[in-house]
């Protein structure tokens, strides 16, 4: 037979725990541990309860040599392994095997509540982790069995995408972006939005070109407009006219 190598853990521990011998179950409404001698236990010691695999073990081993005095291997809980008493929550009833496939029922009790719920969870976490284990190992098996999609793409195959909800972006009726520089900063003084007038008062009047044609070879040129200069023209400052030099307020220069 291979030996087993599969790794024990443990559960739980408790350093004192109490072993009762009980009477046959009178109906089948539950055992009651007021029907025990409470205060005469047949053996006291230590209990362990260890988890190998899937199994987990009840073992009530002696405080001092720590050796073996029952065993109850259990393989679900709750079950017919460990069932709770009908009027306290501190005793159960357990059924323990001695390898040659003889088994017995015993009363196990509890000092403390609190031993007897550290007892009771740490049964109950195990089962539950089995159940789990379980659980995952259907689903793998199902996923195994079940055929594999092949959904890469085969040669020469392509896919496409629909995209919605994207419109184009409309460039009708952009305006131009204006080109060349811009205009030249006001000269130093200048008031803003407003214009230098000339010293004195002096207001300047455009010169009016009128282009020539180009076929009026013949025609005289256009006559000069009259200049609006209060300061008379120049060029008649040197004449000898005694009108000129008779007009106040007029600068004569030799």
């Amino acid at each position: 037979m291979a030996e087993d190598n599969t790794y024990e853990s443990m559960l739980c521990v408790k350093p004192e725990v109490h072993v009762y011998r009980i009477p046959p179950r009178a109906s089948n409404r539950g055992y009651r541990a007021a029907d025990w001698k409470l205060d005469e236990p047949a053996w006291s010691g230590r209990m362990k309860i260890t988890a190998k695999g899937k199994m987990a073990y009840i073992k009530l081993e002696d405080k001092n040599s720590g050796e073996l005095f029952a065993q109850a291997p259990v393989d679900q809980y709750p079950g017919c392994v460990v069932e709770a008493v009908t009027d306290s929550s501190r005793y159960f009833v357990i059924r323990i095997e001695d390898g040659n496939g003889r088994h017995a029922f015993i009363g196990l009790g509890f000092a403390d509540r609190g031993d007897s719920f550290d007892f009771n969870v740490a049964l109950q976490d195990h089962f539950k982790w089995v159940k789990q284990e379980g659980e995952l190992a259907k689903m793998e098996a199902c996923e195994s069995a079940a055929p594999k999609l092949d959904l890469s793409f085969k040669e020469g195959q392509t896919i496409k995408i629909n995209i919605g909800n994207i419109k184009k972006k409309e460039t009708v009726g952009a305006k131009p972006r204006p080109m060349g520089g811009g205009l030249l900063p006001p000269p130093p003084g200048a008031k803003a939005g407003g214009v230098i007038p000339p010293p004195g008062g002096q207001q300047t009047v455009p010169a009016v070109h009128t282009p020539a044609s180009l076929l009026d070879f013949g025609s005289p040129p256009p006559a000069a407009l009259p200049s609006s200069d209060v300061w008379g023209d120049f060029t008649s400052a040197g004449s000898n006219s005694s009108t000129d030099a008779e007009k106040p307020g007029w600068v004569q220069f030799s």
